[in-house]
Parts: structure tokens; C-alpha cells; sequence
């Protein structure tokens, strides 16, 4: 049990502390229920209102979410910055856009230098799952929260925690414009593996300049804004360029 002053407002300090803790340090793993809340009532040694409490604090995170019924599962072991997502929020799509494909390329090539042979075999497990699913659909491939997302896995392979957070926030926007229809998926399913494909290669080779071309090909052409008038053809001036660099820039 946690050694908790008397007041209420220290305990419920305390024990938001605790949870966010767990799921910080990887205790409790994305994607999984959290202890039930009787569970953590004897563990913590607090009152229901204070667990419930805790726990909406970190669902407003972004770190938990709640699903009637079943429990509440790990979302994120980082939240979303409320500063960070209202910043965001002032900025047009297409500008969010564009910085979200500069995470994603330096996460690709940071993750071909710093990936651990754990996070290797996370990204191949990914990679796997999405062919022999098909693809992804909308909902699977905008929520950045999966555990089990490539792109997610790119970025903690990276091993920069700025550039997780900087991504979380980026993504929790798109995620809500995709939710309303703004934001869509402008490459098939197949397309996806393939470029996948490609980014897991560089990875696995330690190849930074592969990685760096590959994921810039990629998130060229994998979201789009509905308001677009833009095509996705397959040859365009940045296309031309990966097909001469070596890389299958193939759209079906």
C-alpha cells in the first residue's frame, strides 16, 4: 500500500502519481486492462471516488480510456499535452500535415540507428498483422494510440521521447479531423504494406538514407484533407525522385 498523508487532496495526488507511473514505466502496457477498480483500491489503500477520479484525470491525458462493460484499457504511456494539442489546434490541417511528415521522417531514420532488436521485432509483427488483415482501416491506421500501430512503433523505435511527445499531440489532431471527415486515407490498403514494407527494410538494414526516402514517400501520399483538389498520381516530381534513388514507389 501507498503511505498516503490524510488529506484528501494528498491522496488523490498520490494516487494519480501511481497509475500514471505504471503505465509510464510499462507496467501496465499499452493496450491492456488496468486493475479493476477493487483491485486498486486495496493495492493504493484509497476510496472508489478517488480511483475514479485518477482515472479520468489520465483519460483527459489521453493515457486511459474507459469502455463500459469491460474496463479501462492503457491508451498512451505519454499523455497528450492539452497545451501542446489547443497550440495545434490554432494551425491549419495542411501545416499540421506537413510537420507531422517531418516527425515521421526523422523518426524513420533515428529508428535505423537506435532501434533495439525488441523494437525490430515489434515493427516486423506489425508488418505481418497488416498483410495478413489486409491493410489497415481508417480507424486502425488514425489511432495513434494502438499499441500495435506501425507508425507508433516507428517513433518510439526512434528512442527521442520529444519527438514521441511532438507526435502524439500532431496525431491527436489528425486523429479528431479524421473522426469528422476532414482528414482521409489517400493511399489503398495495398499501397500501405508496400510502403511499410519498405521503411521496415531500411529499418532492419540500418539504412538511414532508405529509411529517410521511404517514409517521406509514404506520408506523401497516405493522409489527405477532403478540401484537397490534389490527385495521388504515380508520377509526380518527389515520386520521379525515389523511383531514380532505387525505391518502390509502386501505387495500385
Amino acid at each position: 500500500m501507498l503511505n498516503s498523508p490524510q488529506s484528501g487532496s494528498q491522496k488523490a495526488r498520490d494516487t494519480l502519481r501511481y497509475l500514471r507511473a505504471q503505465i509510464t514505466e510499462n507496467c501496465w502496457p499499452v493496450g491492456e486492462l488496468i486493475p479493476k477498480e477493487s483491485e486498486l483500491m486495496a493495492i493504493i489503500g484509497v476510496g472508489k471516488s478517488t480511483i475514479r477520479e485518477a482515472v479520468r484525470a489520465l483519460a483527459t491525458l489521453g493515457m486511459l480510456q474507459t469502455v463500459p462493460g469491460v474496463g479501462t484499457y492503457v491508451r498512451a504511456r505519454t499523455p497528450v499535452s492539452t497545451i501542446l494539442a489547443e497550440f495545434l489546434a490554432d494551425h491549419d490541417l495542411g501545416e499540421i500535415l506537413t510537420y507531422r511528415r517531418s516527425l515521421e521522417i526523422e523518426a524513420a531514420q533515428s529508428a535505423s540507428i537506435r532501434r533495439t532488436d525488441e523494437q525490430l521485432l515489434a515493427l516486423q509483427k506489425s508488418y505481418q498483422e497488416s498483410i495478413n488483415s489486409g491493410g489497415c482501416s481508417d480507424e486502425k491506421c488514425f489511432d495513434v494510440f494502438r499499441s500495435d500501430s506501425f507508425h507508433r512503433l516507428v517513433v518510439e523505435a526512434s528512442g527521442s521521447r520529444l519527438l514521441s511527445d511532438l507526435y502524439t499531440g500532431v496525431m491527436h489532431i489528425l486523429s479528431e479531423a479524421a473522426k469528422v471527415g476532414i482528414i482521409f486515407m489517400g493511399a489503398n490498403q495495398q499501397t500501405v504494406i508496400t510502403d511499410h514494407r519498405v521503411v521496415l527494410k531500411a529499418i532492419e538494414t540500418r539504412n538511414i538514407r532508405d529509411a529517410a526516402h521511404g517514409m517521406a514517400l509514404h506520408v506523401d501520399r497516405d493522409l489527405g484533407i477532403q478540401a484537397d483538389t490534389l490527385d495521388f498520381w504515380a508520377h509526380t516530381e518527389r515520386v520521379e525522385t525515389f523511383i531514380e534513388a532505387g525505391l518502390d514507389p509502386d501505387i495500385s
